[in-house]
């Protein structure tokens, strides 16, 4: 399983001199615990550490930087305690180059009518301190995140929560390298992309590698490494024989577990976690990796098909997001438009990942119409219900947009018995006919990733982050 390593978000107060030493030292004490007690709380995915009080020009500019420099800092959190002019803050915010959070709240969540002095109002001053540092972020352009309520509420520390870890995808975003194995689908338009301006916006790194150094590895491979993993994929999915002959059937499917054991071993030997691959260019491959591509997704590696690699590290940087829990590279397949019924069949023809399933998934070998190769071996089931969210993206030559809508899924209406692949039904929340109009307006393509964890605000704030041109279609 890829593994995202342990950040941690820095925390300070906005405070100055104006009040007298006991006062600053009243909203270090504030600050401390009202750190210790979120991390108590059970509800943040990362670590929050207090950084104390800043009060000057100087100290908040040093402070930007070593948060810059700190690899394993995921992005700042502040909170205004008293009035904290804003001119301090300039230099250092115009200088972060990580995730901003204000966090607009007050240490007491109540008024105390029956002993509030002006020493209470000298040291209580978020409802005015908050606005003052808000307009110097507004003016200075900054996509940061506000959080606005009592910190010690779920609702709010919830909030906290979805920001991190869309500010941890953020920052691992520019670790995401995809290796092509193969050129996007010819007469494609929609796969293209420039892979420079990739990099710079949303740090991908994206290789070509031939197929051929591929094969080389996947031959290489190990039968006892084989009889390993088929021992695991008996445990955890059923193996279908159907029509084949035994043989046919555990030939397919140990190649596909070499091609598994291959591709992890190319891509982890060269630090690569996200790929694609293309059924137009498969030279020395028997298979066209079917199994194999959805057992590396459930492991947490990026992936799309016909050379998508926008989606492969979209479908990367969403798992990363969602920590790999029910977030899948899928395909709008087919549509069911009669009056109430009206959906979208998503599928592929072999690599949806089994994290969605609702069932037990089904190892199953079945002819494949394209690619002129041999029957390959892949995962058969059925998607879940619940809600959800349906992202793509797309380039067009000013940028990249990010398209998405919320979506109802279900389980499809029936089996396909002559269609043996993963599926799940769902239908845009606006309805099928505005939700679809809207997403080809918008330049939506057909590949997407489809999230039953990720939520609307996260995909707005991730946008933000990127800087990316946005369509939300709710």
């Amino acid at each position: 399983m890829l593994e995202t390593k342990n950040y941690e978000f820095w925390f300070v107060a906005g405070s100055q001199f104006l009040y007298g030493e006991e006062t600053l030292k009243e909203v270090a004490r504030d600050v401390e615990d009202m750190t210790e007690k979120l991390n108590a709380s059970g509800k943040l995915p990362y670590k929050v550490v207090c950084k104390g009080v800043m009060t000057t020009a100087e100290g908040i500019t040093n402070f930007m930087k070593e948060v810059n420099y700190h690899d394993e800092v995921a992005g700042v959190i502040t909170w205004m305690h008293t009035f904290s002019p804003a001119k301090n803050w300039i230099r250092g915010t115009k200088l972060l180059q990580k995730p901003l959070l204000h966090l607009a709240t007050q240490y007491l969540n109540n008024i105390p009518y029956d002993t509030i002095d002006f020493d209470y109002m000298n040291l209580n001053q978020s409802a005015h301190g908050d606005r003052e540092y808000g307009y110097l972020n507004s003016r200075l352009g900054i996509n940061n995140k506000i959080v606005y309520g009592y910190w010690g509420d779920e609702e709010v520390q919830q909030e906290i929560a979805d920001w991190q870890d869309v500010a941890v995808a953020y920052n691992e975003s520019f670790n995401i390298r995809v290796c092509r194995f193969g050129d996007t689908m010819r007469d494609v338009a929609v796969t293209e992309g420039d892979k420079v301006e990739a990099q710079i916006q949303l740090g991908w790194t994206v290789d070509y590698w031939p197929v051929g150094e591929l094969v080389d590895v996947i031959d290489a491979i190990d039968e006892k490494d084989v009889d390993t993993e088929y021992a695991k994929l008996q445990q955890d999915y059923t193996l279908n024989i159907q029509h084949n002959s035994a043989e046919k059937f555990e030939e397919s499917v140990r190649y596909q577990l070499r091609e598994y054991l291959g591709i992890k071993k190319f891509l982890d030997d060269k630090g690569y976690n996200a790929f694609c691959t293309n059924f137009q260019d498969l030279k020395g491959l028997k298979q066209l990796p079917g199994l194999a591509a959805q057992l590396l997704m459930r492991d947490g590696y990026g992936f799309a098909a016909e050379g998508d690699w926008k989606h492969a590290a979209l479908t990367r940087l969403l798992k990363i997001l969602s920590h790999n829990d029910r977030t899948v590279f899928m395909e709008d397949y087919t549509l069911d438009l009669r009056k109430g019924h009206e959906a979208i069949l998503g599928a592929h023809m072999l690599e949806v990942d089994p994290t969605i399933a609702s069932d037990k998934p089904r190892v199953e070998v079945h002819p494949l119409d394209i690619g002129d190769k041999e029957d390959p071996a892949r995962l058969v089931f059925t998607g879940a219900d619940g809600d959800g969210i349906d992202v793509t993206i797309a380039d067009f030559r000013d940028g990249f947009r990010i398209i998405s809508y919320p979506v109802e899924c279900r389980k499809a209406e029936a089996e396909t018995p002559h269609l043996p692949v993963a599926k799940q039904l769902w239908t845009p929340k606006v309805g099928l006919k505005e939700g679809a109009t809207q997403w080809i307006k918008a330049g939506g393509g057909h590949h997407t990733v489809l999230s039953f964890t990720i939520k609307e605000s996260q995909i707005h704030d991730l946008a933000m982050m990127f800087g990316t041109d946005l369509v939300e279609i709710c």
